[in-house]
Parts: C-alpha cells; sequence; structure tokens
C-alpha cells in the first residue's frame, strides 16, 4: 500500500521554488485503482513523480508497505513501485525485449546469471500489453502509442505490486486503451495497487475505484467515485458542465 500524508512538493530552487503541490493526501490500497485528476498544470505528474521518489518532497510524508519511501534501496523500491511516465526521455536503440528486461535488474545484479522466472516475466508482460510483436524491433523505430505500451509492459514485468501510470491512454488508439483498461482491471483484481493519472473522465469513470481530484495543487474532490464525478466537482476542476450520457462507447472486438 502506497500512502501519503499532507504532501508538499515544490519545484526549482532557491527563491525561484514554488510550491506545486499543496498538502495532497493519498492512500494506493492493494486491489484499487486510484485515479489522480484534474486540468493541465493541476500538478498531476509532479505528484506522481512525487509517489515514485523520483524527485523529493518538502512537507508531509510517504510510505510504501509501511516504510517510509527513502528508506527503501533504490533496488527494493523498484521491485516493490512500477512507474511508467507521461514521456519517456529513453532514446536507445535497444530492441523491446531488452528494454523491457531492463527491469529485471532490481531483481539480480547486472553480471548475475539470467533466469526462468526472468524470462517468464518479461514474456508475461510483452504478452498482456500486445508488444510481444514488437519484441525484435528497436524501440526508437515505433511510434509514441507503441513506445507507450513497451513502459507499461516494463513496469509490469518488474513484478512490482504498486504501479504509478501517468497518462497511459495517451496515443493508445480506442482498441490498445481498452486493452489496456482490460490489463489493469485484471491486475486489480489479483491485488495489485495503482494510481493512474487520467485526461479523459469517461475512461476514469470506467477504470478507477476511487479518485483525488486537483485544483492549483491542492484537493478540491477526494473518495469513492460516486462522489467525486459531480456537476460542482467537475465544473471547480475543468470549468465546463458535466453531460451525462453525451459521449460515445466503445467495446473491444474479440477477434478468432
Amino acid at each position: 500500500m502506497l500512502v501519503a500524508k499532507q504532501l508538499d512538493v515544490r519545484l526549482g530552487s532557491g527563491d525561484e521554488a514554488r510550491r506545486v503541490v499543496h498538502g495532497v493526501q493519498l492512500q494506493v490500497e492493494r486491489g484499487s485503482v486510484v485515479g489522480i485528476l484534474g486540468a493541465n498544470g493541476a500538478g498531476k505528474s509532479t505528484l506522481l513523480r512525487a509517489l515514485a521518489g523520483l524527485i523529493p518532497h518538502h512537507g508531509g510524508t510517504i510510505t510504501l508497505d509501511g516504510q517510509r519511501l527513502d528508506a527503501w534501496t533504490d533496488a527494493e523500491r523498484s521491485q516493490r513501485l512500477g512507474y511508467v511516465p507521461q514521456r519517456s526521455e529513453l532514446r536507445s536503440g535497444l530492441i523491446v525485449r531488452r528494454v523491457v528486461e531492463l527491469s529485471r535488474f532490481a531483481h539480480r545484479g547486472p553480471l548475475a546469471p539470467w533466469t526462468p522466472e526472468d524470462r517468464d516475466a518479461v514474456q508475461a508482460a510483452l504478452q498482456k500489453t500486445d508488444a510481444l510483436r514488437l519484441a525484435d524491433r528497436p524501440y526508437t523505430e515505433l511510434s509514441e502509442g507503441e513506445r507507450r505500451r513497451v513502459l507499461i509492459a516494463r513496469a509490469l514485468a518488474s513484478g512490482a505490486r504498486c504501479l504509478l501510470l501517468d497518462e497511459p491512454t495517451a496515443a493508445l488508439d480506442i482498441a490498445h486503451a481498452l486493452n489496456l483498461f482490460e490489463v489493469l482491471s485484471r491486475l486489480r483484481e489479483q491485488s495489485y495497487a495503482i494510481a493512474v493519472v487520467l485526461h479523459d473522465l469517461n475512461e476514469a469513470h470506467e477504470l478507477v475505484d476511487r479518485a483525488v481530484v486537483l485544483a492549483a495543487g491542492r484537493t478540491i474532490a477526494s473518495g469513492p467515485k460516486e462522489t467525486v464525478f459531480t456537476p460542482d466537482v467537475v465544473r471547480a476542476a475543468f470549468g465546463v458542465e458535466l453531460r451525462e450520457r453525451s459521449a460515445f462507447g466503445y467495446a473491444r472486438v474479440e477477434r478468432p
């Protein structure tokens, strides 16, 4: 379980530092999907990066499985916490399978022999994300949507039971977005703890159990999705009126 209490995050240094996240509280329990929602600039990605331990927080606490996040070593944290960024800085010409295999170094030293468990974890992650057919292609030759699926596969292959995903459906076509939702739903049933930043409210309503809605770095609503997806909250967070039954609906076609 991942818990943040009264979390403050500042970006920049010295007199130029500005507080981006203000006193946010968040709890991601096993067997649940928590949505982090809000307009552009609300602090969603900054919050997720702090939860992943990638940037420092300047107030409050973050605990992972009952222990302060900064008390875990990098390898220990990587075994327990998988992070998928909104955009990756990876520019390597490695083939996709090697990119996904990188996540297994937290379980073994760089010179340790490859194990059947490592191979099985990588293979299963590629299959779950429909990236197996990409396994022998150079990562840099993939489309943005294909790269996103590979990064999700890398997080799954790590074996981490807590996943942090920043807009995972960005650049995915409708079919692969639905496939990802099915994967995340199955992981929830397997007692994974999942936090996901989403922009599309229809996607969020379909996927999440609970949600935290941010505006200017502050929580304006938090709780079960039934209490969060209301006209007042949507108006305050996004400046739009909620119109029910006005979106397209999709279902994935099962192919023979």
